[in-house]
Order: structure tokens, then C-alpha cells, then sequence
């Protein structure tokens, strides 16, 4: 039993991997609020409470996908651990149940309104599963597709940002919207990154951005999107006082990022693409802890 859960967070859900990015993204999101209100620490325990609940939230997310995704997985992707039979939809079903009943508790132990915040998520998440009832519609706009789906991002956070302003009794800070705006941007830009790869590594029945665009209009989408999401983190690390030192930061980063399109859109070796998708987890990496988990930190140390 622990093997083939081992096995399928392997392959579906790495701990090790969006761990850390997890945590980065609900520590940022505190604590930017914070920032905007003129605070210097978290409330350890509300910052517990964001990241659990958002680790859970990510991997309904993936849960969500198994079981929305489960007709094509058993055609074209017989090798993932669904349609192998390593798990059944069923259990993955009650591990999200059960993610959903910590999540409540937790939220519910900060505030009634918290608890609000997480059903208006969970819905949101509802429809995402069911493709908003225009499945048709949607599958054949792939733009659209990813726009409306990738709106889960600042609903969340929302509720992320919440565990900080709620317990202090205050409403949303003024300024929010750019964190929120730049978290919308940063998971097209991971959405983008991970759909991208050399032809030799593209799918049957797996509709890639390369695929669709072609390489080179995909490669400048994704380069394009992060500037974009560049320009809302320079914004917002602007108001808290760190304008100058982030946009040096993300300036070196996107530098580093259109090298790597260049390149790979030159030479798309098999298994190249996978650097794009690396190097997506390490901007929002960045992102995260400059906009917001750094800055705190400093702020800290230099009361």
C-alpha cells in the first residue's frame, strides 16, 4: 500500500518538489499582506494553517485533473498510474475528502471567515473539473482554457493572504491586487513551461504549446509572460520598499530565460524541454521569496 502511494507521488504529485514551491508561495503571499500593513512577523500558526491548506489545495488540484483527464489518460496515456491501475480514482477520491476535512478544521480554528474564503476555492475548483459545463467549447480554444483555469491561482491566494490580514482583524491591504495579478501571470508561465518540448518528445492526444504554436512562438510567449509577470512583481516590491533590489533580480533572470529559449528554439534535443519546466519552478521560486518571504525577513532583522 505504501509503495504505490510512493510511486504515484512520484510520478503525479513530487513532494520534494512542489513542497518547497508551496511553501514559498503561501509564506510569500502572507507575507506581502503583511508588508502592506506595515507588520514585521507571521503568526507562526496561521502560517502553518496557509501552507497545509494549500499544499492539500495543490494536490486536489492534481486529483481533480486524474478524474478529468481519466478517459484521455486511458487512451493515450495508459502508462501513468491510473489507467495502469497502480491507484484508483476512488481512493484518490477520498484522499482529497480527507485533504478537504484537514483544510476545514484549520480554517474554520482561524476564522469562520477563512473557512468562506476555502469553500469559495473548492467551487471554483468544482467548475475547473467540470470545465465550466462547456467542455467542447473550451477544448478547442486552448487559450481561453488555460486563462480560465489559471484564475484558481489568485482565488487561492486570496485565502492565502487572508491567514495573515484576517486574524488581524483588518480587511485586504491596498496594494494586494499586484500579488495577486503577478501569481495569476506566474502559473501561465509554469502552465507554459511545462507544455513545451522538442519534437521528438511530443505525445498523440497531449496538445503541448510547441505543438500548437510551433517552438518559437511558444518559447516567446513564455518569455513574454514572465516579463509581464516582471513588471507586476517590480510594481509590487515597489510599494514595500524593495523595488530596486527584485527588479535587478528578476532583470538577471529573464536575461537568463530568453538564453535558454534561444538556445533550446536552436537545438530541441530530446528531453531539453524539460530544462524550460525547470527553469519555470526556479523564476517562481524567485518570485515568491523576493516579492515577499525576503523582504519580511529583512524588515525583521532590521527592527
Amino acid at each position: 500500500m505504501t509503495s504505490r502511494w510512493w510511486i504515484y507521488q512520484k510520478e503525479r504529485f513530487p513532494v520534494c518538489a512542489h513542497g518547497p514551491l508551496i511553501l514559498a508561495f503561501s509564506l510569500s503571499a502572507m507575507s506581502y499582506s503583511a508588508l502592506l500593513r506595515g507588520a514585521s512577523t507571521l503568526r507562526p500558526a496561521a502560517a502553518l494553517v496557509a501552507f497545509v491548506t494549500a499544499f492539500f489545495f495543490f494536490l486536489q488540484l492534481r486529483i481533480a485533473d486524474e478524474f478529468k483527464d481519466a478517459e484521455e489518460d486511458a487512451r493515450f496515456r495508459p502508462y501513468r498510474p491510473v489507467p495502469r491501475g497502480l491507484i484508483t480514482l476512488r481512493e484518490l477520491g477520498w484522499v482529497g475528502v480527507g485533504a478537504a476535512a484537514i483544510q476545514l478544521a484549520g480554517s474554520l480554528w482561524l476564522r469562520p471567515m477563512q473557512a468562506l474564503l476555502l469553500i469559495v476555492a473548492w467551487a471554483y475548483l468544482a467548475l475547473m473539473g467540470k470545465e465550466f459545463f462547456v467542455r467542447r467549447w473550451l477544448r478547442g480554444r486552448p487559450v481561453a482554457y488555460m486563462l480560465s483555469h489559471m484564475l484558481v491561482m489568485p482565488i487561492f491566494d486570496i485565502y492565502a493572504t487572508a491567514c495573515d490580514w484576517l486574524p488581524a482583524g483588518s480587511g485586504p491591504p491596498r496594494g494586494l491586487g499586484w500579488f495577486l495579478v503577478a501569481s495569476y501571470l506566474n502559473g501561465i508561465v509554469i502552465e507554459i513551461g511545462r507544455k513545451i518540448r522538442a519534437p521528438e518528445d511530443e505525445e498523440e492526444g497531449v496538445e503541448t504549446y510547441s505543438w500548437l504554436w510551433g517552438r518559437g512562438r511558444a518559447l516567446a510567449v513564455w518569455v513574454g509572460v514572465m516579463f509581464l509577470t516582471a513588471l507586476c512583481v517590480s510594481q509590487g516590491a515597489r510599494l514595500v520598499g524593495f523595488g530596486v533590489p527584485v527588479t535587478l533580480l528578476l532583470a538577471v533572470l529573464l536575461l537568463a530565460a530568453s538564453c535558454l529559449a534561444r538556445s533550446f528554439g536552436r537545438a530541441p534535443s530530446p528531453g531539453r524541454g524539460k530544462q524550460i519546466e525547470n527553469f519555470s519552478g526556479l523564476w517562481t521560486l524567485a518570485m515568491y521569496l523576493s516579492l515577499g518571504v525576503i523582504p519580511l525577513l529583512v524588515r525583521y532583522l532590521g527592527r
